[in-house]
């Protein structure tokens, strides 16, 4: 591309605590190299109907530490039609924006390459508390959104102690069980639930709670991820079958807020510098992402093409850990 003298930023898609770090980032790491930066607030909607203005050092003084997005997000159902798309474009150039930074999840990378296909140069950042990207090992919210739900496994375990029953948790990750399966192992979970993984009721929950209960146990805790659901209709059968008190516990948006942690706040500053001094140098249509714990960027074709797993082991060493 030509000289890059002004860019854009917006997050997308569902709020992720270290959003603001990495804003903060593009924003701060843009005017040191004397780039202009517009703020687009509500995603791509905002893009379309022009909620852009411009960013100083003051604007993102003082949100490193919050967390969702300071500027917003939104569905945006016009930004999936080829007249949208146009809007879109259109309204970059009223602004003078001559490339783009997607904060968001893969629906807002495939948004970005849109965008790129129709002349508006973009590097998106990770920003996903599922860790469901398959280009990068790590997404911007994933570690808070593991600690809030810890948290919540260490406070619903003393009740569940107190009164011997077993809890089930359900926790985000529609199509990835990336916080399930690590909280579980953290938690010390009889089992874990997860949608990469089909399940046998008996087999691998009520049996392990009634072999646990022979041995002396007095809780339970069963960590459900959201893609596989029925948390309440899991619990009730557990109930039924093994005669120990049963709750499900549905942790939903809470795991979404509260401030970042230092690691979450530390990646997202690496990832929207990195961002930033992409565009600085003239190079567009990339990903940043975490490879081989090294931030680096990746053609944004190749990267909406890169599929990644749960890990086998990991799986099998939260049922052994659970014995």
């Amino acid at each position: 591309m030509s000289a890059i003298k002004t860019i854009g930023v917006l997050t997308s898609g569902g709020d992720a605590p270290g959003m603001n770090a990495a804003l903060r980032a593009v924003v701060r790491t843009g005017i040191y190299h004397g780039l202009k930066v517009m703020g687009i607030r509500k995603g791509y909607n905002g893009l379309i109907n022009g909620d852009i203005t411009e960013m100083s050092l003051r604007s993102v003084s003082d949100i490193i530490h919050r967390g969702g997005t300071v500027l917003q997000t939104a569905r945006c159902p016009e930004f999936k039609t080829e007249e949208g798309i146009k809007k879109a474009v259109s309204m970059a150039k009223v602004f003078g924006i001559d490339a783009l930074v997607v904060i968001g999840g893969d629906g807002s990378y495939k948004g970005a390459r849109e965008l790129s296909k129709a002349g508006i140069g973009v590097v998106g950042l990770p920003g996903t508390i599922d860790n469901d990207i398959g280009c990068s090992e790590y997404t911007i919210g994933y570690d808070t959104a593991m600690n809030t739900v810890q948290d919540a496994i260490d406070k619903i375990r003393d009740t569940a102690y107190s009164h011997e029953r077993c809890s089930v948790l359900e926790v985000m990750g529609r199509h990835a069980g990336y916080i399930a399966l690590n909280v579980g192992i953290a938690g010390g979970a009889e089992a874990v639930l997860l949608p990469e993984k089909a399940f046998d009721i008996n087999k691998d929950i009520v049996k392990p709670i009634i072999e646990g209960r022979n041995r002396g146990k007095k809780h339970y805790v069963i960590i459900v991820a959201e893609g596989v659901g029925g948390a309440i209709e899991i619990a009730k059968e557990i109930q039924e079958k093994t005669g120990i008190e049963a709750r499900a516990t549905i942790l939903g948006h809470i795991q979404r807020g509260g401030s970042p942690t230092v690691y979450d706040r530390v990646m997202a500053s690496m990832m929207g510098a990195r961002a930033t001094e992409i565009l600085k140098n003239g190079i567009v249509n990339r990903i940043v992402s975490l490879k081989d714990n090294k931030i680096v960027d990746i053609e944004i074709n190749e990267a909406l093409d890169m599929k990644k797993s749960i890990d086998d082991g990991m799986i099998e060493l939260s049922r052994i850990l659970a014995l």
